[in-house]
Formats: C-alpha cells, sequence, structure tokens
C-alpha cells in the first residue's frame, strides 16, 4: 500500500466508479464478454482481457473482432448475458454504510462508470444505491471514454467543485489514468492483480480491497489520514 497522505484539504466530494469498486460485478463482467466474443476469436487470458475494459463494449468489439456484423453481434450475447445473470451483481460488503454515511456528511457524491447508463442505473436502484449520487456520468453518456478524462470533468462541473476538492476511487488501470489528467487525486484499488509500475506511480493511493478504500474514504471524510 502507497503511504502518500490521504488528507485533503476541504473535500467537498467523491466519485466512485460503479464495477469492482462499489458493486461485486467484474467476474460476471469478465464471464459476459468472454460468452460474447466467443464464436468470433479465440479466447482472451482474463489479464488482457481486463486491460481493454473500461470504455463502450461496442468499441472492444469492434477492436477484437474487427467488422460491424460481428461487433453488433457480440454486443448482443453481451446484453442477453448479463440481463440473465444480473441477480448475481452484489454491492461490496460495507459499500451502502460508508455512502450513507458520507451522504449524511454532507459530501457530493458520484459514479463515473464506463458501464451504460440503462444497466448502470438498475444496478444502483436494486440494490438502493442510487439516491446517495448527485451525479451519474455513464459510458454511453459523452463521446469520450475512459481514460479519457472527460466523464470525470464533466463530474466536476456538474457538481461546481474543483479537483483539489475532489477524490475518485476505482480499480482499473483506466480509472487511475483518467484521474490523473483530471488533475484528480485516485484512491486505486487493485484486487491483488499484478500492476503496470507506470500505472501505481499516477495513483495517488493504492490498496488491494474494496474494503480497504472504504475504510480510507471514511478516515478523510472525517478528517483522518
Amino acid at each position: 500500500m502507497s503511504m502518500t497522505p490521504l488528507a485533503v484539504p476541504g473535500l467537498r466530494a467523491v466519485v466512485f466508479d460503479l464495477d469492482g469498486t462499489l458493486v461485486d460485478s467484474m467476474p460476471l463482467v469478465m464471464r459476459a464478454f468472454a460468452h460474447a466474443l466467443a464464436p468470433f476469436r479465440p479466447e482472451l487470458s482474463e489479464g488482457d482481457l481486463f486491460l481493454r475494459l473500461g470504455g463502450p463494449p461496442e468499441r472492444t468489439f469492434m477492436e477484437l473482432i474487427g467488422n460491424e456484423a460481428g461487433a453488433g453481434e457480440a454486443m448482443r450475447r453481451l446484453e442477453a448475458f448479463g440481463f440473465a445473470n444480473s441477480h448475481l451483481v452484489k454491492p461490496f460488503a460495507g459499500a451502502k454504510e460508508m455512502l450513507a454515511t458520507l451522504h449524511a456528511r454532507g459530501l457530493k457524491l458520484a459514479v463515473w462508470t464506463g458501464r451504460d447508463r440503462k444497466t448502470a442505473e438498475d444496478i444502483l436502484r436494486t440494490h438502493d444505491l442510487g439516491d446517495f449520487f448527485g451525479e451519474i456520468v455513464c459510458g454511453d453518456d459523452l463521446a469520450t471514454h475512459k481514460p479519457h478524462p472527460g466523464g470525470l470533468l464533466e463530474i466536476l462541473r456538474r457538481l461546481s467543485v474543483s479537483a483539489d476538492e475532489v477524490f475518485f476511487a476505482g480499480d482499473a488501470d483506466a480509472d487511475v489514468l483518467g484521474g490523473a489528467e483530471a488533475l484528480v487525486r485516485t484512491l486505486f484499488i487493485r484486487h491483488g492483480r499484478k500492476t503496470d509500475p507506470a500505472i501505481l506511480a499516477r495513483a495517488w493511493r493504492t490498496v488491494e480491497t474494496p474494503g480497504e478504500a472504504f475504510q480510507l474514504v471514511l478516515n478523510q471524510a472525517a478528517g483522518g489520514v
């Protein structure tokens, strides 16, 4: 774990990624992508597939399949698999309690996710998380996608906060890169994965699990380190 000091004077807002940060959905996401791609190409390793996530699935499928017809069919397979198994997505332990505490303390909360708006809102609604967030920017809302910082900058604009009044928690390389480009301190959840040192160098602080991240966020909201 990085020992960079956590304190953010004048903290006013916290932004969260969704998959792998607030909700335990990454195993299902990986299975869904593997299922979608199966008819079109040899299976990718989990590590290679994970590195391609973060933006819109349509872009990923075009890159990996190379033609619109195949990408369109892969997208249909992805959506069908996701809807059939959406009941398997659950919030990480402590996520809802953390959000309730931050909300009660008057912090502005937002979500920046590469997931499409329909399924993102469905997950938040199913688990009674949506009301905590003042803003949600999804993968199909803007022309830019992680690691481009446009979605995070849009959240700052909507919340009327500056980059030095915010921190962002995410679990993907694209989260770290996007947060760094927006000049927002980014808390990186590794989930035990091997990570490029260049990515680690751009993270503000690194933890292994969402639970550790939640505790750091709560400490910061209480003015601790």
